[in-house]
């Protein structure tokens, strides 16, 4: 038998654990020299980079609906923190800088959580989806994505009206497992949040018209059965910058390389999407 690591001798442990982790990024943030960016102002910057409106309350096969509800309170007191967060040139964007722990003196609820690679539940359960939304809007814009991190490995869930491609999803804990942007251009970016009845809405916004487009987009994706009898699914998913002036590409990169075991009944895969093992492509897609 393995042996355990400290943190899962008990919850006790745990905790002790998690209270160091978060007392080393903060430490970690002192030192940095990192400008963060903490100034609000509620009135919208002139130009609109990008705009995407991410629905609340999901289809998740065997979810307990009151955790659909939670989040949804959860998110309604997530987001004026960060609404109309302006982030000038040189400074960094954290989300849990600015949300700070989500406990339930707070208000917050419990929500759904992602532990280990499985769905479970947590105080504050939800905040993943608002970073999703983030960093979306980021990857169609100039901002650097400086800190990310994801549920690599595993697909949890079946696609229920997908918008996102798979993929370029967060994940985050508070605070060492943070979402970051920091802004290298030359002038002032904005984000705008709220929630309504059905959808967490969000608008990336900056001072002056940029002169590319990009474009954030599945080149390949399919799903198949690996030697080991599960199921994976594969994608690549890429960003095009486009001269807005011309239509002329100025640059094609790779965002995300996918390959990760499915959780849910492989009948609710897409059956166009299902191909025979391609041994070179699996073993690319595995790079990320």
């Amino acid at each position: 038998m393995p042996r355990k690591l400290f943190c899962e001798i008990s919850p006790l442990t745990y905790r002790i654990s998690t209270q160091k982790e978060i007392l080393l990024r903060r430490l970690s943030d002192l030192g940095s020299g990192a400008r963060f960016a903490q100034t609000r102002d509620p009135a919208p910057l002139p130009v609109l980079v990008y705009r995407h409106n991410s629905l609340i309350r999901r289809t998740l096969g065997g979810v307990d609906r009151t955790l659909q509800e939670n989040k949804a309170v959860n998110l309604s007191l997530a987001a004026p923190k960060v609404n109309g967060i302006l982030i000038r040139p040189g400074e960094s964007f954290s989300f849990w800088r600015l949300v700070g722990d989500c406990t339930a003196k707070k208000g917050y609820r419990m929500g759904l959580t992602i532990e280990r690679g499985v769905p479970s539940r947590g105080i504050g359960g939800g905040m993943c989806q608002f970073t999703n939304l983030i960093h979306w809007m980021a990857l169609h814009s100039p901002l650097t994505v400086a800190e990310h991190h994801h549920h690599d490995g595993v697909d949890l869930f079946p696609d229920c009206n997908r918008q996102v491609p798979f993929g370029v999803g967060t994940s985050i804990l508070y605070n060492y497992l943070d979402y970051r942007l920091k802004n290298e251009t030359g002038q002032t970016f904005q984000l705008l949040v709220h929630t309504g009845q059905e959808y967490l809405h969000g608008e990336l916004r900056c001072e002056q018209p940029l002169p590319e487009k990009r474009h954030v987009e599945v080149e390949q994706e399919w799903f198949e059965r690996g030697a080991d009898g599960n199921v994976y699914r594969s994608n690549v998913v890429a960003r095009r910058t486009v001269r807005k002036s011309d239509g002329v590409l100025l640059n094609r990169e790779v965002i995300k390389r996918s390959r990760a075991r499915v959780l849910y009944d492989p009948a609710l895969t897409d059956p166009a999407k299902w191909r025979e093992p391609q041994p070179e492509e699996a073993k690319e897609a595995s790079r990320t």
